[in-house]
């Protein structure tokens, strides 16, 4: 028996077992770096960090092959100009609210959620598995980008107002901060809405420049101190009851992204998505208790002025529907799938939801 013959036949299978069992993304994948701006603080550790996290994680996924570089609000370009610097290549993908940019183009709000539409369960099944992903893809491609669907921070508040609202009528002259498709509605009921960047939202509150502000919810309001300069915290946020987050990328980056590299990025966006929304489950509870500690005095919006917003809202995409092609394009889909979401909700989930919500834990026995 040739001993030596073993051994090195024996080295030369461990070897080629070895290459073999190798990933094949190792085996001369290319090394990628991107760029991709927030549109917030880096102070706002939940939303912004979760874009870190997702930049992580596609690191994790591609073996460090693929980096991107992350850059908070204003880093690179102002927050409104996030998707021309997509679009021209400055970054390779942004992280924002869509619904930022419906002065463009009002279909923009179905990437983050329209007044009184779906909750952020029904936003992902109807992206996911009800055609709206494919819908909205689409539409981006027009403007040279890919939309990724990266997180969802849930129902967001109603903002903090300084004085209280008990009728319709009160809304009547409010300057309030908000923009999107919210902002629209809170005009048709006589409000004035205002674009504000965040930075500015706090003086401008404070000096009475604005009457209202919506931002996202307490764990976040509490961080720009908005409950020391309006008393009123007011609930729900209903322009935003599935405030989806997006990341839009440039078209030409992603088609030259290796497929794995493409894979990594969406599934890395799809756990972001959970996580996202798991985060701000687990830290607003405690952030609202620490606001109300601190005197702020939590209101609901008066069931009058819930009912005219609602009613505002669907006379608002029939007119948008009939005005903008884009936006006609994507609405039946919506609205189809809402229509058929929530009875199945109002079955199971709020069933539940409401009888259990309306009770106290028991003590332990």
């Amino acid at each position: 028996m040739n001993r030596r013959g073993i051994i090195g036949g024996a080295a030369l299978a461990a070897g080629t077992a070895a290459v073999l069992a190798t990933p094949a993304l190792a085996q001369g994948a290319p090394t990628v770096r991107w760029r991709l701006q927030t549109a917030w603080p880096r102070s706002l550790d939940t939303i912004h960090g979760s874009a870190e996290a997702l930049a992580r994680r596609v690191s994790q996924l591609t073996d460090g092959k693929f980096e991107i570089r992350v850059f908070a609000s204003g880093e690179v370009a102002p927050p409104g100009q996030i998707l021309d610097a997509v679009q021209n290549g400055t970054v390779e993908a942004g992280h924002v609210l869509a619904s930022f940019f419906t002065g463009r183009s009002p279909a923009y709000a179905f990437d983050a959620g329209l007044p009184f539409g779906m909750n952020a369960r029904q936003q992902s099944a109807w992206l996911h598995d009800g055609g709206g992903l494919a819908l909205l893809r689409e539409f981006w491609k027009k403007s040279g980008m890919v939309n990724l669907p990266v997180g969802n921070v849930g129902v967001q508040m109603g903002g903090f107002f300084r004085r209280e609202i008990r009728t319709v009528e009160d809304l009547r002259g409010l300057k309030m901060r908000i923009g999107g498709i919210g902002g629209q509605i809170f005009a048709k009921l006589g409000a004035v809405p205002q674009q504000i960047p965040t930075a500015d939202i706090y003086p401008a509150l404070e000096r009475g420049t604005i009457d209202a502000a919506e931002w996202i919810g307490p764990y976040d309001d509490e961080k720009l101190g908005l409950n020391r300069v309006a008393q009123f915290y007011y609930t729900p946020g209903w322009w935003e009851g599935s405030a989806a987050v997006t990341a839009p990328v440039n078209l030409a980056a992603w088609e030259a992204l290796p497929a794995p590299y493409r894979a990594a990025l969406e599934c890395a966006g799809n756990e972001q998505y959970q996580m996202m929304l798991a985060s701000y489950d687990a830290k607003n509870p405690d952030a609202l208790r620490k606001l109300l500690a601190q005197g702020t005095q939590l209101r609901a919006f008066p069931r009058a002025v819930l009912e005219a917003a609602y009613k505002a809202s669907f006379e608002h995409f029939d007119e948008l529907s009939r005005n903008d092609a884009d936006f006609r394009a994507i609405y039946p889909s919506w609205r189809r799938f809402l229509e058929n979401s929530n009875p199945w909700f109002r079955v199971a989930e709020q069933a539940l939801d409401n009888f259990r919500f309306g009770r106290d834990v028991p003590p332990p026995a």
